[in-house]
């Protein structure tokens, strides 16, 4: 008999343990200890793997600290890959794929993470910094894919950029809103929060003095 498919699902699976492992501990030791005066001897030491297991799942302190929006947008980029090509606006396309990349995430335990992580990211310059070119990496390669996926001509990119960084806008701003919230804080609340910030793209661009002046 062959075993082989189930033999790969086992070794996935611990994979995928050890790196929430990691995640956890990262999370923890970060709040507790902070981010700076962790080490990643520390981290290892914490979760009995070597600094090669660490690198081999995280570039960096900060990957590992960032993993639960990391893993938000690598999802995105994932299902944009596996998308037909579709023939409306940009926009709706790539807000459809941060939909589906959050309904991926886990519902227990991944907004409490990203909880978490933001609330370090906001008292850690060196997070913040690494977020920020994380998003604009993510951006570079989600272009790429709609170059090659959808046949996004050259000429267009400069929409397109501008597409992915309202859409970019409209999910920090939902997180934010998210984030200040005085109780729940859960991925449903989360899902929410970013089906208002992009329902009220419309309206900002079409924003004028008037329409604050009138209410």
């Amino acid at each position: 008999m062959n075993v082989q498919p189930r033999s790969v699902s086992l070794r996935e699976r611990k994979k995928l343990r050890t790196r929430q492992a990691m995640i956890d501990t990262a999370l923890a030791k970060f709040t507790e200890q902070g981010f700076d005066a962790t080490t990643v001897d520390a981290l290892c030491g914490a979760v009995e793997v070597s600094k090669t297991t660490f690198f081999r799942y995280f570039g960096c302190k900060e990957d590992v600290a960032l993993a639960p929006t990391e893993d938000l947008w690598t999802a995105f980029l994932a299902d944009l890959e596996a998308r037909e090509r579709d023939d409306r606006p940009l926009l709706e396309v790539i807000q459809d794929a941060v939909l589906a990349a959050l309904a991926r995430m886990p519902e227990e335990g991944w907004a409490e993470r990203v909880l978490v992580s933001r609330r370090l990211a906001a008292a850690t310059p060196s997070m913040d910094a690494h977020g920020r070119e994380f998003c604009a990496r993510t951006t570079r390669s989600a272009i790429e894919v709609l170059h090659r996926r959808f046949g996004l001509p050259d000429q267009a990119d400069l929409r397109a950029r501008l597409a992915l960084d309202l859409l970019a806008a409209a999910f920090h701003c939902a997180l934010e809103a998210w984030l200040a919230r005085d109780e729940s804080h859960t991925l449903d609340d989360l899902v929410e929060c970013v089906r208002g910030a992009f329902a009220a793209i419309p309206g900002a661009l079409t924003l004028s003095p008037r329409d604050w002046a009138d209410s």
